[in-house]
Protein backbone atom coordinates (compact mmCIF):
# COMPACT_ATOMS: atom_id res chain seq x y z
CA UNK A 1 0.00 0.00 0.00
CA UNK A 2 1.40 3.39 -0.99
CA UNK A 3 2.20 5.52 2.05
CA UNK A 4 1.62 9.28 1.97
CA UNK A 5 2.80 11.76 4.60
CA UNK A 6 0.64 14.85 5.14
CA UNK A 7 2.44 17.75 6.83
CA UNK A 8 -0.18 20.37 7.72
CA UNK A 9 -0.76 22.30 10.93
CA UNK A 10 -4.43 23.00 10.22
CA UNK A 11 -6.29 20.10 11.80
CA UNK A 12 -9.33 20.43 9.54
CA UNK A 13 -7.29 20.33 6.33
CA UNK A 14 -5.07 17.55 7.69
CA UNK A 15 -8.09 15.45 8.60
CA UNK A 16 -9.83 16.06 5.28
CA UNK A 17 -6.74 15.04 3.33
CA UNK A 18 -6.15 11.97 5.46
CA UNK A 19 -9.73 10.75 5.11
CA UNK A 20 -9.79 11.43 1.39
CA UNK A 21 -6.50 9.68 0.66
CA UNK A 22 -7.36 6.72 2.85
CA UNK A 23 -10.65 6.38 0.95
CA UNK A 24 -8.58 6.19 -2.24
CA UNK A 25 -6.58 3.28 -0.85
CA UNK A 26 -3.49 5.07 0.47
CA UNK A 27 -1.84 4.54 3.82
CA UNK A 28 -1.56 7.95 5.47
CA UNK A 29 0.73 9.44 8.09
CA UNK A 30 0.31 12.97 9.48
CA UNK A 31 2.49 15.62 11.05
CA UNK A 32 1.88 19.23 12.05
CA UNK A 33 5.38 20.46 12.86
CA UNK A 34 8.82 20.53 11.22
CA UNK A 35 10.48 18.12 13.64
CA UNK A 36 7.59 15.67 13.44
CA UNK A 37 7.62 15.85 9.66
CA UNK A 38 11.34 15.07 9.42
CA UNK A 39 10.99 12.21 11.91
CA UNK A 40 8.02 10.73 10.04
CA UNK A 41 9.82 11.02 6.70
CA UNK A 42 12.79 9.20 8.20
CA UNK A 43 10.94 6.50 10.13
CA UNK A 44 7.83 5.78 8.02
CA UNK A 45 9.42 5.92 4.53
CA UNK A 46 6.49 7.64 2.79
CA UNK A 47 6.42 7.37 -0.98
CA UNK A 48 5.17 10.96 -1.33
CA UNK A 49 4.74 14.00 0.90
CA UNK A 50 2.06 16.70 0.86
CA UNK A 51 3.75 19.60 2.61
CA UNK A 52 2.32 22.86 3.94
CA UNK A 53 4.73 25.80 3.79
CA UNK A 54 3.61 27.68 6.90
CA UNK A 55 4.23 25.51 9.97
CA UNK A 56 4.18 26.68 13.60
CA UNK A 57 7.85 25.90 14.27
CA UNK A 58 9.35 26.74 10.89
CA UNK A 59 8.86 26.53 7.15
CA UNK A 60 7.95 23.74 4.80
CA UNK A 61 10.80 25.08 2.68
CA UNK A 62 13.21 23.96 5.39
CA UNK A 63 11.61 20.53 5.46
CA UNK A 64 11.85 20.17 1.68
CA UNK A 65 15.47 21.34 1.62
CA UNK A 66 16.46 18.96 4.41
CA UNK A 67 14.70 16.01 2.77
CA UNK A 68 16.29 16.58 -0.63
CA UNK A 69 19.74 17.11 0.87
CA UNK A 70 19.23 13.84 2.74
CA UNK A 71 18.41 12.02 -0.48
CA UNK A 72 14.64 11.66 -0.16
CA UNK A 73 13.52 10.54 -3.65
CA UNK A 74 9.73 10.70 -3.53
CA UNK A 75 7.40 13.41 -4.84
CA UNK A 76 6.94 16.47 -2.62
CA UNK A 77 3.83 18.58 -3.23
CA UNK A 78 3.70 21.98 -1.54
CA UNK A 79 0.46 23.40 -0.16
CA UNK A 80 0.36 27.15 0.31
CA UNK A 81 -1.94 30.15 0.35
CA UNK A 82 0.82 32.10 -1.41
CA UNK A 83 0.08 32.28 -5.11
CA UNK A 84 2.75 34.65 -6.42
CA UNK A 85 4.95 33.36 -9.22
CA UNK A 86 8.07 33.93 -7.12
CA UNK A 87 6.63 31.76 -4.34
CA UNK A 88 5.99 28.91 -6.76
CA UNK A 89 9.43 29.31 -8.28
CA UNK A 90 11.09 29.23 -4.87
CA UNK A 91 9.27 26.07 -3.88
CA UNK A 92 10.11 24.24 -7.08
CA UNK A 93 13.73 25.39 -6.90
CA UNK A 94 14.04 23.69 -3.52
CA UNK A 95 13.19 20.36 -5.11
CA UNK A 96 9.41 20.17 -4.84
CA UNK A 97 7.56 18.41 -7.64
CA UNK A 98 4.43 20.53 -7.50
CA UNK A 99 2.88 23.58 -5.85
CA UNK A 100 -0.82 23.64 -5.01
CA UNK A 101 -2.46 26.87 -3.91
CA UNK A 102 -5.04 26.98 -1.11
CA UNK A 103 -7.97 26.76 -1.24
CA UNK A 104 -7.74 23.66 -3.41
CA UNK A 105 -10.06 20.96 -4.71
CA UNK A 106 -9.24 17.53 -3.32
CA UNK A 107 -9.79 15.79 -6.67
CA UNK A 108 -7.17 18.01 -8.30
CA UNK A 109 -4.66 17.33 -5.54
CA UNK A 110 -5.34 13.61 -5.85
CA UNK A 111 -4.84 13.68 -9.62
CA UNK A 112 -1.55 15.56 -9.33
CA UNK A 113 -0.33 13.25 -6.58
CA UNK A 114 -1.13 10.13 -8.61
CA UNK A 115 0.57 11.60 -11.67
CA UNK A 116 3.79 12.29 -9.78
CA UNK A 117 3.75 8.84 -8.19
CA UNK A 118 3.39 7.22 -11.61
CA UNK A 119 6.18 9.34 -13.08
CA UNK A 120 8.51 8.52 -10.21
CA UNK A 121 7.72 4.82 -10.50
CA UNK A 122 8.39 4.91 -14.23
CA UNK A 123 11.70 6.73 -13.71
CA UNK A 124 12.83 4.04 -11.26
CA UNK A 125 12.30 1.23 -13.75
CA UNK A 126 15.49 0.12 -15.48
CA UNK A 127 15.54 1.36 -19.03
CA UNK A 128 15.75 -1.26 -21.75
CA UNK A 129 15.24 0.87 -24.87
CA UNK A 130 16.51 4.37 -25.62
CA UNK A 131 15.48 6.37 -28.66
CA UNK A 132 16.91 9.52 -30.19
CA UNK A 133 15.23 10.52 -33.40
CA UNK A 134 15.10 7.34 -35.49
CA UNK A 135 18.04 5.79 -33.66
CA UNK A 136 17.01 2.97 -31.30
CA UNK A 137 19.29 1.38 -28.71
CA UNK A 138 18.19 -1.86 -27.04
CA UNK A 139 20.23 -2.11 -23.86
CA UNK A 140 19.14 -5.67 -23.14
CA UNK A 141 20.76 -7.16 -26.23
CA UNK A 142 23.08 -4.17 -26.81
CA UNK A 143 21.88 -3.63 -30.37
CA UNK A 144 21.48 -0.26 -32.05
CA UNK A 145 19.26 0.20 -35.10
CA UNK A 146 18.58 2.89 -37.68
CA UNK A 147 16.20 2.27 -40.56
CA UNK A 148 16.94 -1.32 -41.69
CA UNK A 149 20.54 -1.33 -40.42
CA UNK A 150 21.64 -2.73 -37.06
CA UNK A 151 24.90 -3.02 -35.14
CA UNK A 152 25.87 -4.97 -32.04
CA UNK A 153 27.75 -3.15 -29.29
CA UNK A 154 29.92 -4.12 -26.36
CA UNK A 155 28.57 -3.23 -22.90
CA UNK A 156 30.82 -0.17 -22.63
CA UNK A 157 30.03 1.00 -26.15
CA UNK A 158 26.33 0.79 -25.34
CA UNK A 159 26.84 2.86 -22.18
CA UNK A 160 28.73 5.59 -24.04
CA UNK A 161 26.12 5.70 -26.79
CA UNK A 162 23.30 5.86 -24.22
CA UNK A 163 24.87 8.97 -22.67
CA UNK A 164 25.17 10.63 -26.07
CA UNK A 165 21.60 9.69 -27.00
CA UNK A 166 20.25 11.10 -23.75
CA UNK A 167 21.79 14.46 -24.70
CA UNK A 168 21.28 14.23 -28.47
CA UNK A 169 22.14 17.45 -30.32
CA UNK A 170 23.94 18.73 -27.21
CA UNK A 171 27.65 18.30 -26.43
CA UNK A 172 28.68 15.94 -23.63
CA UNK A 173 32.12 16.59 -22.22
CA UNK A 174 34.84 13.97 -22.06
CA UNK A 175 35.02 14.56 -18.33
CA UNK A 176 31.33 13.86 -17.80
CA UNK A 177 31.48 10.64 -19.80
CA UNK A 178 34.63 9.53 -17.99
CA UNK A 179 33.22 10.31 -14.54
CA UNK A 180 30.00 8.41 -15.18
CA UNK A 181 31.57 5.30 -16.71
CA UNK A 182 35.19 5.04 -15.54
CA UNK A 183 35.41 6.96 -12.26
CA UNK A 184 37.42 5.08 -9.65
CA UNK A 185 39.13 2.80 -12.16
CA UNK A 186 42.83 3.46 -11.74
CA UNK A 187 45.28 3.69 -14.62
CA UNK A 188 42.82 5.20 -17.09
CA UNK A 189 42.81 8.66 -18.62
CA UNK A 190 40.31 10.76 -20.55
CA UNK A 191 41.72 9.24 -23.73
CA UNK A 192 39.65 6.13 -23.08
CA UNK A 193 36.58 8.19 -23.99
CA UNK A 194 38.09 9.05 -27.38
CA UNK A 195 38.86 5.38 -27.97
CA UNK A 196 35.28 4.27 -27.38
CA UNK A 197 33.84 7.13 -29.41
CA UNK A 198 36.09 5.92 -32.22
CA UNK A 199 34.68 2.40 -31.87
CA UNK A 200 31.15 3.78 -32.01
CA UNK A 201 31.85 5.89 -35.08
CA UNK A 202 33.03 2.78 -36.88
CA UNK A 203 29.98 0.77 -35.89
CA UNK A 204 27.58 3.60 -36.79
CA UNK A 205 29.19 4.28 -40.16
CA UNK A 206 26.52 2.33 -42.06
CA UNK A 207 23.85 4.45 -40.35
CA UNK A 208 25.60 7.65 -41.44
CA UNK A 209 25.56 6.49 -45.07
CA UNK A 210 21.79 6.04 -44.71
CA UNK A 211 21.38 9.60 -43.47
CA UNK A 212 21.49 8.64 -39.81
CA UNK A 213 23.03 10.47 -36.86
CA UNK A 214 26.75 11.08 -36.57
CA UNK A 215 28.95 11.54 -33.51
CA UNK A 216 30.75 14.85 -33.94
CA UNK A 217 33.52 16.50 -31.97
CA UNK A 218 32.65 19.95 -30.67
CA UNK A 219 35.92 21.73 -30.02
CA UNK A 220 36.43 22.50 -26.35
CA UNK A 221 33.11 20.95 -25.34
CA UNK A 222 33.26 17.22 -26.05
CA UNK A 223 31.19 14.93 -28.25
CA UNK A 224 27.68 15.28 -29.61
CA UNK A 225 25.27 12.90 -31.29
CA UNK A 226 24.07 15.02 -34.21
CA UNK A 227 20.63 13.81 -35.28
CA UNK A 228 20.67 16.16 -38.27
CA UNK A 229 23.57 14.34 -39.83
CA UNK A 230 25.62 17.53 -40.25
CA UNK A 231 29.28 17.02 -39.52
CA UNK A 232 30.65 19.78 -37.28
CA UNK A 233 33.97 18.11 -36.62
CA UNK A 234 36.98 20.39 -36.56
Amino acid sequence: MTRILIVEDDGDIRGMLARGLEAEGFSVGVAGRVDDALAAARDDAPEAIVLDINLPDGSGHDVCRSLREGGYPGPILFLSARDEVRDRAEGLALGADDYIVKPFVFDELLARLQTHLLRRKASEQPRTVITAGRLILDLTIRQVAFSDATARLTPREAEVLALLMDSANQPVSRGDIFDKLWAGQGGLSLNVVDVYVGYLRTKLSDFVRLGGPVIVTVRGRGFMLDLKGQDFRH
